[in-house]
């Protein structure tokens, strides 16, 4: 779970970067220097800033924070720069790079700021050997982290890495120390999914030093996203099985697969059963070991990508079959991409600390109530109960109430974090508006006309009307066509 390192090193005390002259805003400190991004042509500009691990000890051990600023393309830029906050948690902004170059008209006279987040990227990142994942298909099916975590949490602490530190309120920290070195007085956000509730957080510790805001995905601040996901993820399954139901070509091919994926539980049995799969990578033939809960989580995964949620009464109808190549085929090329981006150790400090204090026996039981995978759920939940947690600010569960134009995008078809969260956040963002994309799913911005939309709210956040023809294609998109056989796509 390695994010691929910059093709050029960073300098750490070069010339200062001519990201434009910002006026009367503050002095920047920090040096940067030209670098490349992940699969971004244009050069960037880098730098590292030093902060505390702990920040109630100052002089004590210290950690490199490590930011990319593509400068705005005038040489009178204005001084209200738009940071991209990534999501996970665990994914570094710096591989937000390619959705970076899509904000043309953010960039156009507006720097825009990628921090990857302490032990990201290159962030003093959490590697260790017991989380580092080969890009196998058994990547894709792996359900049992406990194991790994206990082994990662002891060789970190033997490094002398505190756990502990590496929270949301510690990043949120982070990224304040990092807009005075960079001077910038004030900022927009943008955030993705665990990137809004780091954008909420800020706003909530630093409400003067926020222009404006866009959340993509959004993740409440009382949300428990290591418990909750579950049913939302479920209740995605049952859409797209409820779509097969109401389209006649599905409905012929498939006329129950609820039932079918049940039957495919029973035969796999409690234990699960040895399969045969080529492993669409190398080509090879792998016996794997083959159970339900690994069968429901690879279904999950593809409900992030609306295309290949299209797929899943097929594949499901195959793997019932007995070929369960196609579904793990899918799976694992999503799992690799998810591996190459993902510290797994920054998300379990950061999962343990914000979520696992505010659950309960009661509350797990609720949320699990008709989970498939709910084994699955208890072994993850399992690796708190070893690893290190931080402390998490009294207010950080509380709705964040603010005055600051905010703009919310939401997938329709998203499994994670579903439009009712939007609504739930713009409850208390009184300036807000929320753009539901109906036939969209997790993260909308870089689809269709969201980056210009994205643009025009940053230029004009007061403006009440915003690109209509762009919110209205968001409003009248619907759900992909279901591929109910190998023949092609059929409503």
């Amino acid at each position: 779970m390695r994010v691929a390192r910059f093709a050029a090193p960073l300098a750490l005390a070069a010339v200062v970067a001519g990201c434009g002259d910002h006026g009367g805003t503050p002095a920047r400190t920090l040096a940067l220097a030209e670098c490349r991004l992940p699969r971004v042509a244009m050069a960037a500009q880098c730098g590292e800033l030093e902060v505390p691990v702990d920040r109630t000890q100052p002089s004590g051990r210290r950690i490199r924070l490590t930011v990319a600023v593509l400068p705005a393309n005038t040489l009178t830029p204005r001084p209200d720069p738009l940071f991209i906050l990534a999501g996970g948690p665990g994914q570094a902004a710096t591989r937000l790079g390619p959705f970076a170059e899509q904000l043309t008209g953010v960039r156009r006279d507006r720097d825009l700021v990628l921090v990857d987040q302490r032990g990201t990227g290159r962030s003093s990142p959490l590697d260790c050997a017991a989380l580092r994942q080969d890009d196998g298909i058994e990547a894709a099916i792996d359900v049992d982290d406990l194991p790994k975590a206990k082994a990662c949490a002891a060789e970190l602490a033997a490094r002398g890495v505190d756990l502990a530190q590496y929270t949301t309120a510690a990043f949120v920290a982070d990224l304040d120390a990092m807009r005075v070195a960079l001077g910038y007085d004030r900022i927009n956000l943008w955030g993705g999914s665990y990137g809004t509730r780091v954008a909420l957080e800020y706003l909530r510790r630093h409400p003067a030093r926020v222009r404006s805001m866009v959340l993509d995905g959004v993740v409440p601040p009382g949300m428990a996203p290591m418990l909750d996901v579950w049913a939302t993820r479920e209740a995605a399954l049952e859409a797209v099985f409820a779509a097969c139901a109401a389209s006649p070509a599905c409905r012929a091919a498939h006329p129950d697969p609820a039932a079918t994926l049940a039957a495919i539980g029973k035969r796999l049995g409690p234990q699960g059963q040895d399969v045969a799969l080529a492993d669409p990578r190398t080509g090879e033939t792998r016996t794997l070991r083959v159970t339900f809960d690994r069968v429901v989580l690879a279904l999950q995964a593809l409900f992030y990508v609306p295309e290949l949620s299209s797929l899943v009464p097929e594949l499901v109808g195959r793997a019932a079959a007995g070929d369960f190549g196609g579904l793990f085929a899918a799976t694992s090329m999503l799992a690799a991409d998810v591996s190459e981006q993902i510290d797994a150790a920054l998300q379990f400090s950061v999962s343990c600390t914000d979520d696992a204090p505010r659950l309960t026996p009661a509350g797990i039981a609720q949320a699990l109530a008709g989970v498939r995978s709910r084994a699955v759920v208890e072994r993850m939940l399992a690796v708190c109960s070893i690893w290190p947690r931080g402390t998490v600010p009294a207010d950080a569960a509380t709705p964040v109430a603010s005055a600051v134009p905010v703009l919310i995008l939401s997938g329709g078809l998203d499994p994670v974090t579903p439009p009712a969260y939007g609504e739930r956040v713009a409850a208390t963002l009184p300036n807000s508006r929320h753009v539901v994309a109906a036939g969209y799913g997790h993260i909308v911005s870089p689809h269709a006309c969201a980056p210009r939309l994205i643009s025009a709210f940053v230029d004009d956040p007061g403006s009440r009307t915003l690109l209509p023809a762009c919110v209205e294609h968001f409003g009248k998109s619907a759900r992909p066509p279901l591929w109910p056989d190998r023949l092609g796509g059929r409503p």
